[in-house]
């Protein structure tokens, strides 16, 4: 696999985490370049892992993980994205009761996981084809980190033009983004 390729799959799938990226940047309030940071390390951690973890569970377990991948990501993805828009449209002003999408770990770590299961899928392709995956999973997850970090600076600086206006757009875009992972997987 040349390095070119490498790099167009890598960047293939950090565009989820890029999305993503700009949605919790919108959200953020402040401290936008600590939460760029915390997000691009996550997401990019998580892109890199993946194809390691897809690498060593091999073709024995590809069809099982091919099959369900995609439900994965989209109840993930759906579940956030709805929570993130019946918060809005409620207009909830008590801070322990509203998802904090910027701030909360747990949050980011589950859109870390969806946003790269994509990802560990490609592992297990590479391992069927026989390519070594450290490479690819390296310059993936560096790639993904870079366009995470990106993605929550832009989101950030119109998130301070428009205010709280695009928790709802946020919502539309991880429920966009779950429903068409779904699509593409059984559209094949």
């Amino acid at each position: 696999m040349s390095t070119y390729s490498i790099v167009l799959v890598a960047f293939g799938l950090s565009m989820d985490a890029f999305a993503v990226s700009i949605t919790n940047g919108m959200n953020s309030k402040s401290y936008i370049l600590k939460q760029a940071f915390k997000i691009g390390l996550l997401f990019g951690l998580f892109q890199a892992i993946m194809p390691l973890i897809g690498y060593i569970a091999g073709v024995e377990i590809k069809e099982y993980i091919a099959n369900i991948d995609h439900w994965i990501a989209f109840t993930l993805l759906m579940f956030l994205g709805l929570k993130m828009i019946t918060d809005a449209i409620k207009n909830e002003t008590e801070p322990e009761t509203k998802l904090k999408f910027s701030n909360n770990i747990y949050v980011i770590l589950l859109l870390a996981v969806a946003t790269s299961i994509d990802a560990l899928v490609v592992g297990l392709s590479l391992s069927i084809i026989g390519v070594a995956v450290l490479i690819p999973a390296i310059i993936t997850g560096i790639i993904t980190f870079a366009m995470s970090f990106i993605g929550v600076s832009i989101g950030g600086k119109f998130g301070k033009i428009c205010g709280n206006k695009f928790e709802i757009i946020g919502g539309l875009v991880l429920c966009f983004i779950g429903i068409k992972v779904l699509i593409e997987h059984l559209v094949k």
